[in-house]
């Protein structure tokens, strides 16, 4: 059901572990690009009629408008279970107080007496966020993309979000009735490559935004590294991906469960265990073999998930030798299952989030936690952060000099632009005064 790769007994060179040795999907957005730079140059062109195009070729659904009417998200909401709807409700409020504390001020620096340079964060102007659709309906990031884009003070906001047959055309209803608790009323019905394009061109419908967010599968990736320049985005989230690292302390019921969690999005997801002990790794083994056999999406998702090159048990030496193979890995999501977990979570670099102890499962930074689950994949995590206010703001330096500030440092300003053959920058600052410049 699941490999094993054993690296006891191996020493690592210098600069930490091969990461051709770890489990990783294949994940090939170079290919992907050649299949979605036509349908992006078509939503350029033709707009409109080419989303409505492509929800009846890709997602089989007829459509004549792409923008969700107001009556159709009032509806969603007024049907949305009441259970439902105070779980998203809950997962909004504690996702709104982990977010409002990370909006920056601006601050000011006085570099000499009337000479200040300060740093102004500013919001996007508009920001178009993905919200995939599909094999799974995802409410949860409705919410992780909104709510750092508000906390953010970003103006403008848009939704986009695959048609459903099932659903006449439209979004699912509960993603509808998120945007609505939200406050959000501009929602597409557009998915994958030609909801990216949407945003980055915009159509008859739909103005373009600055920015775009959200995860999606290879092909909004894809759309998302062709037209990254025109419009901002996120990152180029791919398959979910679990790590976790756990001593024999670690309960095996749990470390299978949270495997099977995230095997359960997409055959394509990783579920990697990375283990000192064998008793453990032969544990977790069984408890897979019972709990996936009591799971849903077993054929479709989860045996593929676990059985593929993504996932495996990889085996350790010690915690030391595990924390480099996390840290080479830098999963989008880690879990630490060890004893004094804390602090072994203080030590590792590289990771998406980091989940600490038995009773901080990834499931709960899913919904509600607080903290954000769109999260670099693939690796990006060692350079790379998870989306959060500071996503939606750009620093703008703002340089405020005297005349007496800059007679200071006139002479410094000029001779580096001497120095650089661009007397023309120096010549800015001495057509300031009416006296050379001291030392030029």
């Amino acid at each position: 059901m699941i490999s094993r790769i054993d690296l006891r007994g191996s020493a690592f060179p210098e600069g930490g572990i091969d990461r051709d040795l770890l489990p990783r999907a294949d994940f090939d957005v170079e290919a992907a690009l050649e299949k979605v730079r036509p349908i992006c140059e078509d939503v350029k062109h033709r707009g409109t009629a080419a989303l409505i195009h492509y929800a009846e070729k890709f997602d089989g659904v007829v459509i004549d408008r792409v923008r969700v009417s107001a009556e159709a998200l009032k509806r969603a909401l007024a049907e949305l279970d009441p259970k439902v709807r105070a779980a998203l409700e809950e997962s909004i409020r504690r996702a709104r107080i982990v977010h409002r504390e990370q909006r920056r001020t601006d601050h000011t620096t006085q570099v000499v007496p009337g000479g200040t340079v300060t740093e102004r964060w500013v919001p996007v102007d508009r920001v178009g966020l993905y919200v995939p659709g599909g094999r799974s309906v995802y409410p949860s990031s409705v919410i992780m993309n909104v709510v750092p884009a508000q906390e953010a003070g970003v103006g403008s906001m848009a939704v986009a979000s695959p048609a459903q047959a099932e659903f006449g055309g439209l979004p699912h209803p509960t993603i509808l009735a998120a945007c609505e608790l939200l406050g959000i009323d501009e929602v597409y019905a557009a998915g994958g490559a030609t909801a990216v394009a949407m945003f980055a061109y915009g159509t008859e419908e739909c103005r373009p935004a600055t920015m775009v967010t959200g995860p999606g599968n290879i092909y909004v990736a894809a759309a998302k590294r062709l037209l990254k320049g025109r419009i901002g985005i996120d990152a180029e989230a791919g398959p979910t991906e679990i790590a976790i690292l756990a001593d024999a302390t670690a309960d095996p019921v749990h470390v299978a469960a949270d495997l099977i969690s995230q095997a359960e999005h997409d055959p394509l997801a990783a579920a990697v265990l990375v283990t000192d002990s064998l008793d453990l790794a032969e544990a977790v083994e069984k408890e897979l073999a019972v709990q996936v056999a009591a799971s849903k999406h077993v054929e479709d998702r989860i045996a593929p998930a676990l059985a593929g090159r993504q996932s495996g048990i990889v085996l350790v030496d010690g915690i030391d030798q595990g924390l480099a193979v996390v840290d080479a890995y830098a999963a989008e999501h880690l879990e630490i299952q060890t004893e004094n977990a804390a602090a072994v979570a203080a030590r590792v670099r590289n990771a998406g989030a980091i989940f600490v102890g038995a009773f901080a499962p990834v499931s709960l930074g899913d919904y509600a936690a607080g903290s954000n689950h769109v999260l670099p994949t693939g690796g990006c995590a060692c350079h790379s952060s998870g989306l959060s206010v500071q996503s939606f703001l750009r620093g703008i330096h703002v340089v405020d000099y005297t005349r007496e500030a800059l007679a200071e440092v006139a002479a410094t300003v000029v001779t580096l632009a001497d120095a650089e053959d661009l007397p023309a920058h120096g010549a800015a600052v001495r057509a300031r005064f009416d006296w050379t410049v001291p030392g030029s």
